[in-house]
Order: structure tokens, then C-alpha cells, then sequence
């Protein structure tokens, strides 16, 4: 089972949740998440061993999140094609896509996990230069993840999505 597969299983995202999560509210949330947790983790500093409490409440934040809102109302809007699109690529196992999108999907998650690896470093080493690079880094490489579904969704559906 790959890492993808298996954080899917752990959130529990069945496909009423994503149709709630393709709710645009709900994908612009998220993307507080990393910074969140960022800022928890690194909050150790300050509350030492009660940092935990902060970062318990970004991974509640992170499970509630697709739930919250209701399923969005059209799929006009670019973060509702970016979530209905990585339902795309998350299927890719059984339904296959075009090479072009395979690929670059693969090099921007690859992207994506080297910006959390540095990320990582920097707050384990409590190094705002380096914490922020790791941040800029996976949130950019996501965000541009989040793109090319949008592109993968049209070129699957004929832009009839």
C-alpha cells in the first residue's frame, strides 16, 4: 500500500467526505494546515512538553476539516477541480492516466516531500530560515500539485466537469 492509500484510509475519506472536501472553503482551510503545525511543533520553545496540546489540535483541525463543510454548491471554482482532480490521481491505479500527468504529479510530490523534509530539519534545529524554505517548498510544490489536477480533471472529463 502506498503512503497516499494509506493516509486516505487514515482520514477516513470516504466518498461523501470528499465530496465535502471538494467544498472550496474546505480546500483553502487546509492549506493553513502546514503552517499550523509548523508553528505548533515549533512552539516547544515556548511551552515546552504542552506544546503537545497545540499540536494535537492541528491533527483534530486536520481530520475535521473535510467534514465541516457541505458539498460545494458548483464545480466552477479552481479548488473544487483541484480536489475532484486528485480523486483523479488517486485512481490512477484502476483508471489511468496520461503520461505527461503521471509524471509531472510524480516530480511535484517528490517536490512536495523534499520542501517537508527541510521543513522537518529546520524545526527540529528551531531554524526559521530553514523551516521557512521547507514551508515555501511543500506548499508550493502542492499548490502546483493542486493545478495540475485542475488540468488533469479537464483533460479526463473533456472539460465537461
Amino acid at each position: 500500500m502506498d503512503i497516499v492509500k494509506l493516509s486516505e484510509r487514515v482520514m477516513g475519506m470516504d466518498d461523501a467526505t470528499w465530496a465535502r472536501h471538494a467544498n472550496p472553503w474546505s480546500g483553502w482551510t487546509r492549506v493553513s494546515i502546514l503552517p499550523l503545525l509548523s508553528l505548533a511543533i515549533w512552539s516547544r520553545v515556548w511551552f515546552g512538553w504542552a506544546a503537545v496540546w497545540p499540536i494535537l489540535a492541528v491533527v483534530l483541525w486536520t481530520w475535521l476539516n473535510p467534514r465541516l463543510f457541505g458539498p460545494p454548491a458548483h464545480k466552477r471554482a479552481w479548488m473544487t477541480k483541484g480536489v475532484l482532480g486528485e480523486r483523479v490521481w488517486l485512481a490512477s491505479g484502476t483508471s489511468p492516466i496520461a503520461s505527461h500527468h503521471a509524471r509531472v504529479g510524480r516530480i511535484l510530490n517528490i517536490a512536495a516531500g523534499i520542501g517537508v523534509v527541510i521543513l522537518a530539519y529546520g524545526l527540529w534545529q528551531l531554524n526559521l530560515g530553514w523551516t521557512i524554505a521547507g514551508l515555501v517548498g511543500a506548499m508550493g510544490a502542492k499548490l502546483w500539485f493542486l493545478d495540475r489536477m485542475v488540468w488533469l480533471l479537464a483533460d479526463t472529463t473533456n472539460g465537461t466537469e
